[in-house]
């Protein structure tokens, strides 16, 4: 293809020297949901995102997408890829030059609005029952070691994409939404109960009863989708997992601590 015949993108300048079968879900579940696909031009230095709105530029203009920053820091832009939960924004179309239709739909895990847009409100009501952080009663200053903020540090990277609830089974698969609060919240539980400033005494029962840690399996599969790379298995869930046992499982444990009160 010359230079001349090259279709340039006029808000990116991107040169659409390459095509590719594009199919996106679209409808709702009052009007009915379909897959269809557009055949949608593309350079290799775009992302999906790019493509999502270039089929409405060209193709759907009522087609529906959440996504803000296009910096992979908001989280709004999530979706499955080709099967795969992604952020649309940091997910390059290079990595699917070799493969003949690009498939985008909605997380499976929630509702659906429309299109790819889906009713997330479910983390927000989860996220409201969590009791706040709460300091020793006195205290002034906040002295902790360098640990500690590295451990709280890793947990507060989150940006709330909910890949990592799309992808939990518990959830997915077993819809036990009354009874997990999956690994988002692990995570934000995580980083209370394991701050060693925090003196809410029923957290760990909660995390336990309330919030179901118990009910996680170690697929490590919410860990694998994260795009900040929290570990969210080994560093949260696998740990909440350990407290809980020992505080009510374990009988020397509970002796131990049993005694600790009474000192």
């Amino acid at each position: 293809m010359s230079v001349e015949e090259k279709k340039i993108d006029v808000y990116s300048g991107a040169v659409l020297d390459r095509k590719k079968k594009i199919r996106i879900q679209r409808g709702s579940p009052e009007t009915g949901i379909e897959m269809v696909e557009y055949d949608v031009e593309y350079d290799h230095t775009e992302v999906v995102l790019d493509i999502v709105h270039r089929v409405q530029a060209e193709f759907a203009p009522d087609l529906a997408v959440r996504w803000n920053c296009k910096a992979g820091k908001c989280g709004s832009c999530s979706a499955e890829i080709n099967g795969m939960p992604k952020l649309m924004c940091m997910t390059k179309m290079i990595d699917y030059d070799d493969v003949d239709v690009l498939e985008i739909r909605p997380m499976r895990t929630f509702p659906v609005i429309k299109d790819l847009v889906t009713d997330v409100s479910w983390n927000f009501e989860v996220n409201k029952r969590i009791k706040p952080f709460k300091p020793p009663e006195g205290l002034k200053e906040l002295t902790m070691q360098q640990k500690h903020v590295d451990r709280v540090q890793e947990y507060r990277k989150c940006i709330e994409c909910f890949l990592c609830q799309n992808t939990c089974h518990v959830l997915r698969t077993h819809q036990k939404t009354n009874e997990f609060a999956g690994p988002r919240f692990m995570i934000r539980l995580a980083s209370l109960e394991m701050h060693p400033m925090d003196t809410e005494e029923n957290r760990l029962k909660e995390i336990k009863d309330d919030f179901g840690v118990m009910m996680c399996n170690i697929t490590r599969c919410c860990t694998e989708v994260c795009p900040e790379e929290i570990n969210i298995t080994d560093n949260g869930i696998i740990p909440l997992k350990e407290r809980v046992i020992g505080e009510f499982y374990d009988p020397l444990a509970k002796a131990i601590s049993w005694v600790k009160k009474l000192l």
